[in-house]
């Protein structure tokens, strides 16, 4: 499978927080960046202003119809619907395709629609207490839900990336995915899941990409504080196998703290060897978050998170909407968003799509400076190009000796910057 790169954003943290405001310059960088699909969250109408809705304007979450979007994101609110189809026609003119969320799992508290409603239980789980929980065993259920989908799909949208669907179940989710694909074969569907050990039955339950938040995310992480080391990423590919491929790679999203916010990284210094691990290594594909690439770091919250309840101005996605309008970039900005182009580039490049993928620590543990908690490195290759990647999770240089068994074989001395990564060509 081909490695795909997916760009998330809520529209409403986007310059006016218009449909309009997502225009020929932002879907041209997208493409400059590589990308291959904008996923928009907050698309489906959303419970707002009623006293059970957290924030202001509320959770994208909290679902009060599906077959409508939120007024707020129109410039003419009573035609929001014609303006979502001129950005989805703006979308697929750009040469990108469009997810939204798929949210199977609850509605809204006050959930009503003009095709039937949605069956549903009278609680909810955790502390989601604007929503109320689908009913999966009522006999209506799994029709009106594909029905949901089938209607977006009408509307042009390419795929949903699905919410929380280890609550819902493979078998429910086969059962929708089937229905939907049924009229529309080409759709692309990504699952929010937790567990490792459900991975392969959401795979066969027909999801093409699978989050693989308890496989890299946490071990980078990990590896930033120095509770695991970078042979754990040797591992988890090992242990996912023919998974691998199936894995959608993130560093931040709506639910995790910003990388380089304080709760975080800090600064994006020491970003560059993370998303060089999370972006070149196998061909999993990659989500980016909104302001990721000028290194947003959510200074307007406590969390280290951009609020999904609530409208606010992140610092860089201004910034960003600012110089894709103006021309105008602090020169900072223009060094991180360089790195990242760098990175991106090589990503959606063939050989970061398609290329074949070889570890390298196995035969580098005894190498003169090697880590093996510290320092990370890997092939890629096709039949006409192969590169070294090195990564380096560390505060101090390093200087080491690479051994490379095949391919172009040899040895390779490098140096290394903290926290930065470096691309050989063999």
């Amino acid at each position: 499978m081909s490695k795909r790169i997916i760009y998330q954003m809520l529209p409403r943290l986007w310059g006016s927080g218009r449909f309009r405001d997502v225009d020929g310059r932002f879907l041209s960088y997208l493409r400059s960046l590589g990308v291959d699909y904008l996923y928009l969250t907050g698309i489906p109408r959303h419970a707002s202003g009623k006293p059970f809705v957290k924030g202001d304007p509320g959770s994208p979450y909290s679902i009060c119809d599906y077959y409508d979007t939120n007024p707020y994101l129109a410039v003419e609110p009573e035609a929001r619907m014609q303006e979502f189809a001129h950005l989805v026609r703006r979308i697929h003119r750009a040469g990108l395709k469009l997810l939204i969320d798929f949210v199977p799992n609850h509605v809204s508290c006050d959930y009503a629609d003009a095709h039937g409603g949605i069956p549903t239980l009278p609680y909810c789980d955790y502390d989601w207490t604007d929503t109320r929980k689908i009913d999966y065993a009522h006999p209506r259920t799994l029709g009106r839900m594909s029905d949901v989908l089938k209607f977006w799909a009408s509307e042009g949208v390419d795929g949903f990336r699905c919410d929380m669907v280890e609550l819902v179940g493979a078998k429910n989710c086969g059962a929708m995915i089937s229905a939907a694909r049924s009229a529309f074969p080409s759709l692309l569907f990504v699952a929010e899941v937790y567990d490792r050990q459900g991975y392969r039955a959401f795979a066969e339950a027909g999801f093409d990409l699978l989050y693989d938040k308890s496989g890299i995310y946490d071990i980078l992480r990990d590896i930033f504080t120095g509770r695991r080391g970078a042979d754990a990423l040797t591992r988890n590919w090992q242990e996912l196998g023919s998974l691998q491929e199936r894995m959608l790679n993130f560093l931040e999203n709506h639910d995790e703290q910003r990388l380089c916010s304080a709760a975080y990284a800090g600064s994006p210094e020491k970003t560059f060897s993370l998303m060089a691990a999370a972006s070149l290594f196998n061909r999993a594909s990659l989500m980016l978050y909104a302001g990721q690439e000028l290194g947003e770091r959510a200074s307007e919250a406590a969390d280290g998170r951009s609020s999904i309840f609530n409208i606010v101005r992140p610092e860089s996605l201004v910034d960003l909407y600012r110089f894709l309008h103006d021309g105008t970039l602090s020169p900072g900005k223009e060094v991180l968003l360089s790195r990242y182009r760098e990175i991106l580039s090589l990503a959606s490049s063939p050989l970061g799509r398609e290329g074949e993928n070889w570890d390298l620590m196995y035969c580098n543990a005894d190498s003169e400076g090697f880590d093996a908690r510290r320092h990370f490195a890997f092939l890629r290759y096709d039949d006409s190009r192969c590169i070294l990647v090195f990564c380096n999770f560390s505060d101090i240089p390093a200087c080491v000796r690479v051994h490379v068994p095949v391919r172009a074989e040899g040895d390779y001395d490098l140096c290394i910057s903290p926290w930065d990564y470096s691309v050989v060509e063999l």
